[in-house]
């Protein structure tokens, strides 16, 4: 009897978005569990870096599998409006645990009614793996920040680290895509956020990202613009 060749790209694909289901049930548990038990400072620690090592896995599981639905030309953009105050919410109560422990600031700054059509889940995903590196690298404080800039809308992440690397700060996001794989800083998330910037498009104009040093605090500075 012939047997149909195993397409492995398939089966991987299929693999990471269980692992990426799991994960999640995993992140909510210790969400759950850490609500109703009271730790000494050393526990707390941990538990906020195994909480942040889990995330950290489950948003390179995410942009694996867009970058697979993408190469497979499947990747379809789901447009909505979404408000950036509950965006912003949602990504500080995701990592509020990491927040808490490391005692970092984070502030919010968004233009009043501050809405915009993109694709929600996307957009989350990439911003909170730039969010992740952010509080890593950060010393005490965070900005998030979003306003409308001619037509387009402007997204920011600020930290007071010490910036992104001089060989991470080119120009075009065809450069910085080719080199991110090879840095430690953020590596696959830059290529992901590049990608996904870039299928948003209005009108000819399409979405980008930028890394810079500066900014509120003299750290790193990243910006997400969307058409």
């Amino acid at each position: 009897m012939p047997t149909t060749p195993l397409d492995f790209s398939t089966v991987l694909a299929a693999s990471m978005h269980d692992m990426k289901n799991s994960l999640c049930l995993l992140l909510q548990s210790m969400d759950n569990i850490s609500s109703r038990l009271e730790h000494d400072e050393k526990t707390k620690t941990e538990f906020a870096q195994f909480h942040y090592e889990i995330a950290r896995l489950n948003s390179n599981l995410l942009q694996l599998l867009a970058l697979y639905r993408n190469c497979q030309n499947s990747l379809p953009l789901n447009i909505e409006e979404v408000y950036l105050d509950e965006l912003f919410e949602e990504l500080l109560i995701k990592n509020e645990m990491y927040i808490s422990n490391k005692m970092l600031k984070c502030t919010v700054e968004i233009e009043d009614d501050l809405s915009w059509f993109f694709d929600n889940d996307l957009i989350t995903n990439l911003l909170n793996d730039i969010l992740v590196n952010a509080m890593r690298y950060s010393k005490s404080q965070l900005l998030l920040k979003a306003f409308k800039e001619e037509q387009y809308l402007k997204i920011q992440i600020m930290d007071d680290g010490a910036g992104y690397p001089e060989q991470m700060l080119l120009n075009t996001n065809e450069q910085m895509a080719s080199v991110s794989l090879s840095q430690s800083r953020t590596g696959l998330g830059l290529y992901f956020a590049s990608l996904i910037a870039k299928a948003h498009n209005n009108n000819g104009q399409y979405g980008s990202v930028n890394l810079s040093n500066g900014g509120r605090f003299n750290g790193s500075v990243f910006t997400l613009t969307l058409p």
